[in-house]
């Protein structure tokens, strides 16, 4: 068996990939169409929708099978974003990357026949596949491979609409609405595994002053400097969007109250330096209120956004009242 070579862009891939905010999203009827409508097209017990992460697959979709993720390592579909067109393989015996792989070897479902097409972004990045998957040797030819082609570029269509849809235009980073999506499946990812997660609500000082003294197109790229800072000094791991406005919000996963405050602290030392670099005409300050999420007394995405939202609020006015 060959374990999957990772790809030159792997770097960008990966970013491209998370930049879908799609991950470990629920099950949605764009994608399951797709998948039911491949099995019925060409006779296979399985067809998935599979993104690549890291170190492990994660299906979008998948149909003819429970399975919710699968390791790297063994996939066809690593080898699959290898290739620029659909792979096939007929009979995995007769291939030196497939012959002794587990999934192969399987005694209950077995894999026999694959065909994969590379899904990718706008931007070029092959973020993983449509496949199809049989327990038995089959042939697949030119006409096949042109319908799966047709199948996968409907698949690229829903993952832009599914980006478009969740990611705030001006600032291209995550808006209210898959915020309020990923934000609660990463925590009650935190309950299962009695993980600490932090919120944090932030709210930009004197934005109306940048926008009634230098104009809306600097207000816009004030927002789009503070997003650019986001970006930069969060990890991968934390959820952050854009709520509205000038309203942004970080939910810290797997860091207590504590930490997060740490890591917040070295975010404004970062946004200053950076304005400071571009020199802009302003500073970018914000007032910010950190809630902490108890796995053992869990609370909903909205009442930790209601909490924070409140602190940040009493730190603002607490500012004013100091400034006054």
């Amino acid at each position: 068996m060959k374990a999957p070579a990772l790809p030159a862009d792997e770097s960008h891939r990966l970013a491209q990939l998370r930049a879908l905010n799609i991950l470990h999203t629920p099950a949605e009827e764009r994608f399951d169409r797709l998948t039911r409508l491949a099995r019925r097209l060409f006779g296979v017990p399985v067809a998935l929708v599979s993104l690549l992460e890291e170190d492990h697959q994660w299906f979008k979709s998948i149909a003819g099978t429970s399975a919710a993720t699968a390791p790297r390592s063994t996939s066809f579909c690593g080898h699959a974003i290898l290739q620029d067109d659909v792979m096939v393989v007929e009979n995995p015996f007769e291939d030196e990357r497939f012959h002794d792989n587990p999934l192969v070897k399987d005694d209950d479902n077995p894999i026999r026949f694959y065909a994969g097409c590379p899904l990718r972004t706008p931007a070029g990045a092959k973020v993983g596949t449509l496949c199809l998957i049989d327990h038995h040797a089959r042939q697949f030819n030119a006409d096949d491979i042109h319908t799966l082609r047709d199948l996968a570029a409907m698949a690229e269509a829903e993952l832009v609409a599914f980006q478009t849809a969740t990611s705030d235009e001006l600032t291209q980073i995550t808006n209210r609405r898959g915020f309020m999506t990923l934000g609660q499946l990463a925590l009650n990812e935190c309950q299962l595994k009695q993980l600490p997660a932090s919120l944090t609500f932030l709210d930009l000082d004197r934005f109306k002053v940048i926008n009634d003294t230098l104009g809306h197109r600097e207000g816009d790229r004030a927002l789009m400097d503070f997003a650019d800072a986001m970006k930069v000094s969060f990890r991968h791991a934390d959820i952050f969007a854009r709520l509205g406005g000038d309203e942004f919000v970080v939910l810290f996963n797997g860091l207590q109250q504590a930490d997060a405050e740490q890591v917040l602290a070295r975010f404004d030392r970062f946004l200053q330096q950076q304005t400071q670099n571009l020199d802009r005409r302003y500073a970018l300050h914000f007032s910010s209120g950190i809630v902490e999420f108890d796995p053992d007394q869990p609370q909903s995405l909205e009442q930790l956004l209601e909490g924070s939202d409140e602190r940040m609020y009493a730190a603002k006015n607490g500012k004013k009242k100091f400034s006054s």
